[in-house]
């Protein structure tokens, strides 16, 4: 055999390898629908409005006219129904339902429609809108047909799931699509970690199933890309992060998350330079809440959380959703980085819905005094803050630092917003202007490209800035 046909038979031999791994698009989807249908349920839910009505009912005032709120509350009180529409599946034979928070909230009826027909009520099992997702009871002692979760984790990018749903009234709808991408964030929920996928998936279909082609389901349809009809760019919540959720509302009938007590921030490629960490990643602790485990465990604001129980934190997004999934009260491990070495701490874990982070903070605005001086190596507007500043802005009592009043448009911080108050620098407190001055000064003097800053922004939230100096 001479050498042209020894590398034909190598070439035809990787094809036919490569041939024989390749899946093959589904010649129909026709027998998986068939199957899942009637486990996939259509809901109705009816709330009632309430509203004034025009006292004048034969006059109406010019589109933008002042008398036109002004007469509104004088007008006569009226209700009305308000129904909207939305999708879930079955789990159990005893007709658990699950669908999203956003399709039964605030609802006083709920109706499922099982195979297409069959109506009955639902009631509330428990529902979560940190992670939208809701439980319902189906009201009949009839069995019915159960799907179940699949392992969203074993879900590829250009593998093939189907959507069944109820888009736009029209129930029994399937669409078929690959997923498109694996943890995307999109601005929706706390906890976000979708599964994105090219299915068509409209008004209506939030709540439905996303199947795998084994019939499992890896995805809860949740939200879409854009107004109106899809454009091929749809979002659902992973699997194994709604069965967790799922399995305690089932038993408690709320959620139980677990809570380090901790405010984090995003490690940029500045705040990697200045603490020496050989590439941005892990998780930046803006601060720290009293009496919270962190807090308890020694953790302080600048350490950066490289890994929790045992897994590696490579993005800020990741922290949040893996402690939120991990049992409260149990005694975790650790490892953050500080002083430009790596240590380990022992956190037991607390609960977050017990927890002061669990409530909303409530913004504070930011009252300015005459007394102002610039820093020109920042091109800002500073004042020193002041007592009546820490009262309604409600910062720690012993906090120190200054009040940004302007910020010119070639300065280094143009990112940061009038009202931000500057605590610290290069890991020392800022208790006047010269403070800061000097450290500036410093670092522009021995060449150093990059300083670390501590600020409250308008938020009250505590944040670490690296800030690349001219």
């Amino acid at each position: 055999m001479n050498k042209i046909q020894k590398l034909l038979v190598v070439f035809f031999s990787i094809a036919f390898a490569l041939q024989a791994n390749a899946k093959d698009a589904p010649a129909t989807f026709a027998d998986l629908a068939e199957r899942l249908m009637p486990s996939v349920v259509n809901i109705s839910t009816t709330t009632t409005v309430t509203t004034n009505g025009n006292p004048f009912p034969g006059f109406k005032f010019p589109p933008g006219s002042p008398f036109e709120d002004m007469f509104k509350e004088f007008g006569t009180p009226q209700t009305r129904k308000s129904s909207a529409l939305g999708s879930g599946f079955i789990i159990d034979e005893k007709g658990i339902v699950i669908t999203n928070n956003h399709v039964i909230q605030d609802a006083e009826d709920i109706v499922v429609r099982v195979g297409g027909d069959k109506e009955y009520k639902a009631k509330i099992i428990g529902a979560d809108p940190l992670s939208d997702i809701a439980v319902l009871q189906i009201d009949s002692k009839e069995k019915f047909t159960p799907v179940k979760f699949g392992n969203s984790d074993k879900a590829r990018i250009g593998d093939w799931v189907i959507a069944i749903g109820n888009p736009f009234g029209l129930g029994g709808t399937v669409t078929a699509g690959i997923i498109s991408a694996r943890n995307r964030s999109i601005g929706l929920s706390r906890y976000e970690d979708y599964i994105q996928t090219d299915a068509s998936i409209n008004s209506g279909n939030s709540g439905g199933p996303l199947f795998d082609m084994n019939g499992d389901v890896i995805g809860i349809n949740t939200a879409i890309l854009g107004k109106g009809g899809s454009i091929g760019i749809g979002f659902s919540i992973p699997s194994n992060n709604a069965k967790k959720v799922v399995d305690q509302l089932i038993e408690f009938g709320e959620t139980k998350r677990g809570w380090l007590g901790v405010r984090i921030q995003v490690v940029t490629e500045e705040i990697s330079d200045v603490e020496k960490l050989d590439e941005p990643r892990g998780a930046l602790v803006a601060s720290v809440a009293e009496k919270s485990p962190s807090d308890k465990a020694g953790i302080k604001a600048g350490d950066i959380i490289l890994e929790f129980n045992g897994t590696k934190i490579n993005e800020m997004k990741e922290l949040p959703i893996i402690v939120a999934q991990t049992e409260v009260g149990k005694i975790v491990e650790v490892k953050i980085w500080r002083n430009k070495k790596e240590i380990t701490k022992k956190i037991k874990l607390g609960r977050l819905e017990t927890s002061e982070d669990f409530k909303e903070e409530k913004k504070v605005d930011n009252v300015e005094t005459p007394e102002i001086s610039e820093i020109k190596s920042l091109k800002i507007i500073v004042r020193l803050l002041n007592k009546k500043d820490i009262e309604e802005r409600k910062l720690p009592n012993q906090t120190t630092g200054l009040v940004i009043t302007n910020i010119g448009k070639n300065s280094p911080v143009n990112y940061l917003n009038i009202g931000d108050v500057i605590v610290e620098a290069q890991k020392k407190k800022i208790k006047s202007i010269k403070n800061l001055e000097d450290i500036v000064n410093t670092a522009l003097k021995s060449n150093q490209k990059t300083i670390l800053i501590v600020i409250y922004n308008n938020q009250n939230q505590r944040r670490y800035i690296g800030v690349k100096l001219d």
